[in-house]
Protein backbone atom coordinates (compact mmCIF):
# COMPACT_ATOMS: atom_id res chain seq x y z
CA UNK A 1 0.00 0.00 0.00
CA UNK A 2 1.90 3.19 -1.05
CA UNK A 3 1.42 5.88 1.87
CA UNK A 4 4.63 7.99 1.41
CA UNK A 5 4.01 11.57 0.65
CA UNK A 6 5.56 13.67 -2.05
CA UNK A 7 5.08 16.72 -3.43
CA UNK A 8 4.59 18.98 -0.09
CA UNK A 9 4.55 17.22 3.30
CA UNK A 10 2.50 20.12 3.99
CA UNK A 11 -1.05 20.80 3.92
CA UNK A 12 -3.47 22.96 4.12
CA UNK A 13 -6.82 21.81 4.96
CA UNK A 14 -9.76 24.36 4.99
CA UNK A 15 -12.55 23.99 7.83
CA UNK A 16 -15.43 26.22 8.78
CA UNK A 17 -15.27 27.48 12.73
CA UNK A 18 -17.67 29.57 14.36
CA UNK A 19 -19.63 30.52 11.09
CA UNK A 20 -16.06 32.32 9.96
CA UNK A 21 -15.11 32.30 6.20
CA UNK A 22 -13.00 29.26 5.45
CA UNK A 23 -11.86 30.17 2.08
CA UNK A 24 -9.74 33.13 1.03
CA UNK A 25 -10.64 35.39 -2.06
CA UNK A 26 -8.27 35.48 -5.05
CA UNK A 27 -7.18 39.12 -3.84
CA UNK A 28 -5.89 37.94 -0.54
CA UNK A 29 -4.35 35.14 -1.87
CA UNK A 30 -2.30 37.56 -4.46
CA UNK A 31 -1.44 39.67 -1.34
CA UNK A 32 -0.19 37.30 0.84
CA UNK A 33 2.11 36.26 -2.52
CA UNK A 34 3.21 39.95 -3.36
CA UNK A 35 3.89 40.78 0.41
CA UNK A 36 5.52 37.50 1.26
CA UNK A 37 8.80 37.89 3.41
CA UNK A 38 11.55 35.64 1.04
CA UNK A 39 13.59 34.88 4.03
CA UNK A 40 10.64 33.95 6.13
CA UNK A 41 8.79 31.79 3.24
CA UNK A 42 12.62 30.36 3.01
CA UNK A 43 12.17 29.36 6.38
CA UNK A 44 9.07 27.72 6.13
CA UNK A 45 9.66 25.40 3.21
CA UNK A 46 12.71 24.12 4.77
CA UNK A 47 11.22 23.55 8.76
CA UNK A 48 8.01 21.58 6.93
CA UNK A 49 8.59 20.51 3.61
CA UNK A 50 12.44 19.39 3.98
CA UNK A 51 12.17 16.54 5.95
CA UNK A 52 10.56 14.32 2.63
CA UNK A 53 11.70 16.79 -0.27
CA UNK A 54 15.28 17.42 1.32
CA UNK A 55 17.75 18.83 -1.61
CA UNK A 56 20.80 16.98 0.11
CA UNK A 57 19.54 13.26 0.28
CA UNK A 58 20.84 10.77 -1.85
CA UNK A 59 18.88 10.06 -5.19
CA UNK A 60 18.78 6.44 -4.65
CA UNK A 61 19.44 5.92 -0.60
CA UNK A 62 16.86 7.27 1.85
CA UNK A 63 15.16 9.85 -0.22
CA UNK A 64 11.00 9.30 0.22
CA UNK A 65 9.69 12.03 -1.79
CA UNK A 66 11.09 14.24 -4.79
CA UNK A 67 13.09 17.79 -3.87
CA UNK A 68 11.08 20.47 -4.22
CA UNK A 69 12.82 21.55 -6.84
CA UNK A 70 11.48 18.50 -9.07
CA UNK A 71 8.20 20.27 -8.40
CA UNK A 72 9.43 23.84 -9.36
CA UNK A 73 11.10 22.46 -12.91
CA UNK A 74 7.32 20.55 -13.67
CA UNK A 75 5.37 23.10 -12.72
CA UNK A 76 7.29 26.20 -13.53
CA UNK A 77 10.07 25.90 -15.59
CA UNK A 78 8.42 23.13 -17.78
CA UNK A 79 4.64 23.62 -17.55
CA UNK A 80 5.17 27.76 -18.12
CA UNK A 81 2.63 28.30 -15.41
CA UNK A 82 2.36 32.29 -14.09
CA UNK A 83 3.29 32.92 -10.65
CA UNK A 84 -1.20 33.52 -9.89
CA UNK A 85 -1.38 29.82 -12.09
CA UNK A 86 1.51 28.19 -10.01
CA UNK A 87 0.21 29.38 -6.36
CA UNK A 88 -3.42 28.69 -7.55
CA UNK A 89 -2.19 24.75 -8.45
CA UNK A 90 -0.63 24.22 -5.70
CA UNK A 91 -3.58 25.09 -2.83
CA UNK A 92 -5.57 23.14 -5.19
CA UNK A 93 -3.85 20.45 -4.75
CA UNK A 94 -3.11 20.90 -1.11
CA UNK A 95 -6.21 21.56 -0.36
CA UNK A 96 -7.83 18.57 -2.29
CA UNK A 97 -4.59 16.17 -3.15
CA UNK A 98 -5.87 13.59 -5.83
CA UNK A 99 -3.93 11.14 -8.54
CA UNK A 100 -5.86 13.53 -11.29
CA UNK A 101 -4.24 16.20 -10.17
CA UNK A 102 -0.64 15.33 -9.95
CA UNK A 103 1.79 16.49 -12.37
CA UNK A 104 4.92 14.28 -11.26
CA UNK A 105 3.55 10.53 -12.04
CA UNK A 106 7.19 9.20 -12.05
CA UNK A 107 7.17 10.54 -8.24
CA UNK A 108 3.76 9.29 -8.06
CA UNK A 109 4.60 5.95 -8.70
CA UNK A 110 7.62 5.45 -6.77
CA UNK A 111 6.20 7.55 -3.45
CA UNK A 112 2.42 7.74 -3.95
CA UNK A 113 0.45 10.34 -2.63
CA UNK A 114 1.44 12.50 0.19
CA UNK A 115 -0.80 12.09 3.41
CA UNK A 116 -3.09 15.14 4.90
CA UNK A 117 -1.48 17.60 7.39
CA UNK A 118 -2.78 21.32 8.49
CA UNK A 119 -0.74 24.50 7.66
CA UNK A 120 -1.42 27.58 9.07
CA UNK A 121 -3.05 30.15 6.64
CA UNK A 122 -1.08 31.75 3.84
CA UNK A 123 2.01 29.79 4.16
CA UNK A 124 1.26 27.76 1.18
CA UNK A 125 1.35 30.78 -0.74
CA UNK A 126 3.82 32.30 0.74
CA UNK A 127 6.33 28.92 -0.12
CA UNK A 128 4.67 28.79 -3.78
CA UNK A 129 5.52 32.14 -4.15
CA UNK A 130 8.96 32.45 -2.91
CA UNK A 131 9.66 29.04 -5.19
CA UNK A 132 8.44 30.35 -8.37
CA UNK A 133 10.61 34.27 -7.39
CA UNK A 134 13.88 32.72 -6.26
CA UNK A 135 16.29 30.02 -6.93
CA UNK A 136 16.33 26.98 -4.25
CA UNK A 137 18.65 24.72 -3.42
CA UNK A 138 18.87 22.04 -5.78
CA UNK A 139 20.63 18.00 -5.30
CA UNK A 140 24.45 18.12 -6.98
CA UNK A 141 22.15 15.39 -9.44
CA UNK A 142 19.38 17.18 -10.28
CA UNK A 143 20.31 19.09 -13.12
CA UNK A 144 21.34 15.77 -15.15
CA UNK A 145 18.35 14.01 -14.16
CA UNK A 146 16.20 16.47 -15.41
CA UNK A 147 18.19 17.15 -18.85
CA UNK A 148 18.43 13.48 -19.34
CA UNK A 149 14.72 13.40 -19.72
CA UNK A 150 14.65 15.47 -22.19
CA UNK A 151 14.81 19.13 -20.96
CA UNK A 152 18.12 20.17 -22.23
CA UNK A 153 19.81 23.34 -20.99
CA UNK A 154 18.08 23.43 -18.07
CA UNK A 155 18.60 26.31 -15.49
CA UNK A 156 16.50 26.73 -12.70
CA UNK A 157 14.48 30.12 -13.13
CA UNK A 158 14.35 32.78 -10.68
CA UNK A 159 16.92 35.14 -8.88
CA UNK A 160 19.48 34.46 -6.10
CA UNK A 161 18.50 35.10 -2.68
CA UNK A 162 20.94 37.43 -1.18
CA UNK A 163 22.61 35.36 1.71
CA UNK A 164 22.77 37.18 4.99
CA UNK A 165 25.05 36.30 7.95
CA UNK A 166 22.06 34.61 10.62
CA UNK A 167 22.30 34.67 13.90
CA UNK A 168 20.51 31.65 15.40
CA UNK A 169 18.64 31.77 18.84
CA UNK A 170 17.93 29.43 21.19
CA UNK A 171 14.33 28.76 19.41
CA UNK A 172 15.85 28.36 16.19
CA UNK A 173 19.09 25.88 18.06
CA UNK A 174 16.56 23.67 19.21
CA UNK A 175 14.48 23.59 16.10
CA UNK A 176 17.15 22.53 14.60
CA UNK A 177 17.65 19.40 16.67
CA UNK A 178 14.42 18.52 16.65
CA UNK A 179 13.85 18.84 12.94
CA UNK A 180 16.98 16.31 12.39
CA UNK A 181 16.09 13.82 14.86
CA UNK A 182 12.73 13.83 13.40
CA UNK A 183 14.35 13.49 9.96
CA UNK A 184 16.47 10.66 10.77
CA UNK A 185 13.42 9.17 12.55
CA UNK A 186 11.25 9.46 9.43
CA UNK A 187 13.51 8.18 7.52
CA UNK A 188 14.19 5.06 8.72
CA UNK A 189 10.41 4.72 9.62
CA UNK A 190 9.35 5.19 6.44
CA UNK A 191 11.77 2.61 5.07
CA UNK A 192 10.25 0.11 7.35
CA UNK A 193 6.93 0.96 6.34
CA UNK A 194 8.14 0.84 2.30
CA UNK A 195 9.93 -2.52 2.80
CA UNK A 196 7.40 -4.66 5.29
CA UNK A 197 4.43 -2.50 6.03
CA UNK A 198 2.94 -1.19 9.27
CA UNK A 199 3.78 -3.81 11.74
CA UNK A 200 7.40 -3.46 10.95
CA UNK A 201 6.57 0.15 11.76
CA UNK A 202 5.71 -1.10 14.82
CA UNK A 203 8.54 -2.88 15.48
CA UNK A 204 11.04 -0.24 14.58
CA UNK A 205 9.73 2.22 17.05
CA UNK A 206 9.57 -0.71 19.61
CA UNK A 207 13.31 -0.92 18.85
CA UNK A 208 14.83 1.39 17.54
CA UNK A 209 13.64 5.08 17.93
CA UNK A 210 14.24 5.54 21.61
CA UNK A 211 17.84 4.24 20.52
CA UNK A 212 17.88 6.29 17.51
CA UNK A 213 16.68 9.62 19.25
CA UNK A 214 19.51 8.98 21.72
CA UNK A 215 22.21 9.17 19.49
CA UNK A 216 20.96 12.43 17.79
CA UNK A 217 21.21 13.56 21.56
CA UNK A 218 24.67 12.54 21.83
CA UNK A 219 25.40 13.90 18.50
CA UNK A 220 24.18 17.53 19.99
CA UNK A 221 24.89 17.13 23.19
CA UNK A 222 21.42 17.63 24.13
CA UNK A 223 18.34 15.47 25.80
CA UNK A 224 15.92 14.78 23.53
CA UNK A 225 12.64 13.56 24.17
CA UNK A 226 9.29 13.35 22.31
CA UNK A 227 6.41 13.18 25.11
CA UNK A 228 2.70 12.73 24.91
CA UNK A 229 -0.31 13.22 26.87
CA UNK A 230 -1.57 10.28 25.23
CA UNK A 231 1.46 8.42 25.64
CA UNK A 232 2.36 4.69 24.36
CA UNK A 233 5.18 4.17 25.90
CA UNK A 234 5.04 5.25 29.56
CA UNK A 235 8.63 6.91 29.53
CA UNK A 236 7.19 9.25 27.03
CA UNK A 237 4.48 10.39 29.58
CA UNK A 238 4.44 14.16 29.65
CA UNK A 239 5.27 16.08 32.85
CA UNK A 240 3.31 19.20 33.82
CA UNK A 241 4.64 22.01 32.35
CA UNK A 242 5.07 20.16 29.05
CA UNK A 243 1.44 19.02 29.28
CA UNK A 244 0.59 23.14 29.22
CA UNK A 245 2.65 23.38 26.02
CA UNK A 246 1.05 20.65 24.96
CA UNK A 247 -2.39 22.56 25.44
CA UNK A 248 -1.07 25.70 23.62
CA UNK A 249 0.12 24.16 20.68
CA UNK A 250 -3.13 22.16 20.42
CA UNK A 251 -5.36 25.38 20.68
CA UNK A 252 -3.19 27.50 18.02
CA UNK A 253 -3.55 24.32 15.72
CA UNK A 254 -7.05 24.50 15.78
CA UNK A 255 -7.35 27.77 14.95
CA UNK A 256 -4.60 27.24 11.88
CA UNK A 257 -2.55 29.50 13.60
CA UNK A 258 1.87 29.44 12.74
CA UNK A 259 3.23 27.45 16.37
CA UNK A 260 6.39 29.09 16.80
CA UNK A 261 9.23 26.93 18.83
CA UNK A 262 9.52 27.91 22.22
CA UNK A 263 13.00 28.08 24.07
CA UNK A 264 12.89 28.95 28.24
CA UNK A 265 16.12 29.86 29.74
CA UNK A 266 16.23 28.35 33.11
CA UNK A 267 19.55 28.97 34.48
CA UNK A 268 22.51 27.80 32.43
CA UNK A 269 19.82 25.69 30.18
CA UNK A 270 17.38 25.85 27.66
CA UNK A 271 14.62 24.01 27.48
CA UNK A 272 12.98 23.64 24.09
CA UNK A 273 8.88 22.85 22.77
CA UNK A 274 7.38 22.16 19.52
CA UNK A 275 4.63 20.05 18.62
CA UNK A 276 4.44 16.60 16.56
CA UNK A 277 1.84 16.60 14.61
CA UNK A 278 -0.62 13.40 13.11
CA UNK A 279 -0.59 13.24 9.11
CA UNK A 280 -2.93 10.35 7.21
CA UNK A 281 0.77 7.91 7.58
CA UNK A 282 0.48 8.19 11.56
CA UNK A 283 -3.05 7.39 11.66
CA UNK A 284 -2.12 3.60 10.67
CA UNK A 285 -1.03 2.89 14.22
CA UNK A 286 -2.37 6.13 15.83
CA UNK A 287 -5.84 6.34 14.47
CA UNK A 288 -9.43 5.57 15.09
CA UNK A 289 -9.37 2.53 12.75
CA UNK A 290 -6.60 0.35 13.28
CA UNK A 291 -6.58 -2.81 11.55
CA UNK A 292 -7.21 -5.75 13.78
CA UNK A 293 -3.51 -7.34 13.40
CA UNK A 294 -2.08 -3.87 14.49
CA UNK A 295 -4.22 -3.20 17.11
CA UNK A 296 -3.20 -6.47 18.66
CA UNK A 297 0.44 -6.16 17.85
CA UNK A 298 0.46 -2.94 19.46
CA UNK A 299 -1.20 -4.15 23.07
CA UNK A 300 1.22 -6.92 22.71
CA UNK A 301 3.91 -4.45 22.71
CA UNK A 302 2.28 -1.65 25.16
CA UNK A 303 -0.52 -2.93 27.13
CA UNK A 304 -1.40 0.75 28.61
CA UNK A 305 -1.17 2.09 25.57
CA UNK A 306 -3.02 5.43 25.06
CA UNK A 307 -1.76 7.10 22.07
CA UNK A 308 -5.14 6.20 19.63
CA UNK A 309 -7.76 7.78 18.52
CA UNK A 310 -6.39 10.88 17.02
CA UNK A 311 -7.75 12.21 13.16
CA UNK A 312 -5.16 14.34 10.82
CA UNK A 313 -3.24 16.99 11.99
CA UNK A 314 -3.83 16.97 15.25
CA UNK A 315 -0.80 17.71 17.81
CA UNK A 316 0.19 14.19 19.29
CA UNK A 317 2.83 15.67 21.95
CA UNK A 318 5.97 18.02 21.60
CA UNK A 319 9.36 18.06 21.12
CA UNK A 320 11.16 18.55 24.61
CA UNK A 321 14.83 19.51 24.68
CA UNK A 322 17.31 20.52 26.79
CA UNK A 323 20.49 22.42 26.15
CA UNK A 324 23.19 24.32 27.59
CA UNK A 325 23.46 27.72 26.67
CA UNK A 326 26.98 26.92 25.58
CA UNK A 327 25.35 25.67 22.30
CA UNK A 328 24.60 29.47 21.06
CA UNK A 329 28.18 30.11 21.20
Amino acid sequence: MKIISFLFTILFLASCQNGKKDYQTVEEQNTIASTFDPLEAKKLMETHCYLCHSPTADENQGRIAPPMVAIKAHYIDKSKFSKEEFIAEMKSFVENPSEEKVHLKGAFKRFGLMPKQTFPDGSIEKIAAFMYDYQIEEPTWFKAHWEGHGNENWTQSGKKLEEVDEVKTYADIGLDYALGTKKVLGKNLMEAIQQKGTMEALTFCNHQAIPLTDSMATHFKATIKRVSDKYRNPNNKANAEELNYIAQFKKELVEKKESKPIALEKGDKIQFYYPIETNTMCLQCHGKQIKPEVQRQILKLYPKDLAIGYDESEVRGIWSITFTKKSNE
